[in-house]
């Protein structure tokens, strides 16, 4: 962690150095959005482009100046005393910064992701930590952690877990796996993750189960990258046939995000496919009269992908797609299989689906 004190010290000395020589300071932040990042199926994440923002200390700016600062130099105090707070706390923390303190938790979580990206560093080296689940796993898989006060090693059976299923915590570096498990399946909705875990899926499969529980946490994706790369293990992903299930959860599962572009790197899963629903699935699974209307919003969400989504463009399959739920109208949910009934996910759709991977949207 010597590296970030330093990296928050020498950033600090620029602006006191410009400060001293009556001239303005300034801070570069990376342009954290899709129109500054590029895709290659190569990288297999959306990677930064150059576009940056300089920030100058004026007179307008002068708050959010002062914030960055103050962020960072709470960082500095966290690293350097072993301690580490929660992005909510965080904005508490600010309560005590007079005039530079944040109204909305949503101000200070966009300085915190500011700073990231000027430093480079991901929120958990800063020593930051999110407020969100980080998702729940089980199946064939033993998570080795350790003991917060012996630093023993601790191994945790996600198999044994009965009715219930271990959480994913939010700093998941330290962990080391066991498994034997033929491939990870992460699956959008709690419920339909509790289906799966009662009909005891991940036996008859030989797999893990994740649920991301809507867009997947930062520590999620992480679990299920470490967790890929250490056993070489496939990873299949099953969400609702809806742009958001597509482009908010699979893609940035699988790329990223451009919001946060200067982390994608550590923070996808570049080998995961996408297993369903599908649009073409609502016809060759009988489920018309399951389906729901698209509603603007996701008309929007499936033309601005065609648009401006480079991973989209990259991707006729997923064009092909998109259209086709464009011209259909509709979108469908996981748990629309209970149509036929309770079972039927586990006993008729993921087998048939399993039988052709290959087939699976990139």
């Amino acid at each position: 962690m010597a590296k970030v004190v330093k990296q928050i010290r020498d950033t600090a000395e620029k602006v006191r150095a410009r400060i001293l020589r009556n001239r303005k300071p300034s801070m570069s932040v990376p342009v954290r959005s899709l129109s500054n990042v590029s895709y290659k199926p190569r990288q297999g994440f959306f990677k930064l482009n150059g576009a940056r923002v300089e920030r100058t200390l004026t007179v307008n700016t002068a708050k959010t100046f002062a914030q960055t600062l103050r962020m960072m130099a709470l960082s500095k105090m966290h690293v350097e005393k072993g301690k580490h707070s929660s992005k909510r706390e965080a904005y508490y923390i600010s309560k005590n910064w007079g005039d530079a303190r944040f109204g909305e938790q949503s101000e200070s979580d966009s300085i915190m992701d500011d700073v990231e990206a000027m430093l480079a560093v991901n929120r958990e080296q800063l020593h930051f930590r999110a407020d969100e689940h980080g998702g729940s796993v089980a199946g064939e898989m033993v998570v080795i952690d350790r003991d917060r006060k012996t630093g023993k090693k601790i191994e945790i059976d996600c198999a044994k877990f009965g009715s219930g299923s271990y959480t994913v915590p939010s700093v998941v570096e330290h962990l080391q796996f066991r498994t034997k498990a033929r491939f990870v399946l992460c699956v959008e909705t709690s419920g339909t993750f509790e289906r799966l875990v009662e009909e005891g899926y991940a036996n008859r499969a030989h797999c893990v189960l994740v649920a991301m529980g809507g867009v997947p946490s930062r520590a999620c994706r992480r679990f299920v990258r470490r967790l890929s790369d250490a056993h070489d293990i496939p990873v299949y992903v099953f969400t609702d046939g809806d742009p958001y299930g597509y482009f908010n959860i699979y893609r940035t599962l699988k790329v990223g995000s451009g919001n946060a572009a200067h982390l994608n790197e550590y923070f996808c899963v570049p080998r995961a496919r996408f297993l369903g629903v599908t649009p073409k699935d609502i016809q060759d699974f009988n489920l018309k009269d399951c389906t729901h209307p698209l509603q603007p919003t996701d008309i929007k969400r499936a033309n601005d992908a065609l648009k401006n989504d480079p991973f989209v463009q990259r991707h006729k399959e997923w064009q092909q797609a998109i259209h086709m739920l464009l011209k259909m109208g509709k979108r469908v949910e996981q748990q629309a299989f209970a149509k036929h009934g309770l079972e039927y996910v586990v006993e008729k759709y993921l087998p048939a689906k399993l039988k052709n991977p290959r087939s699976f949207l990139p």
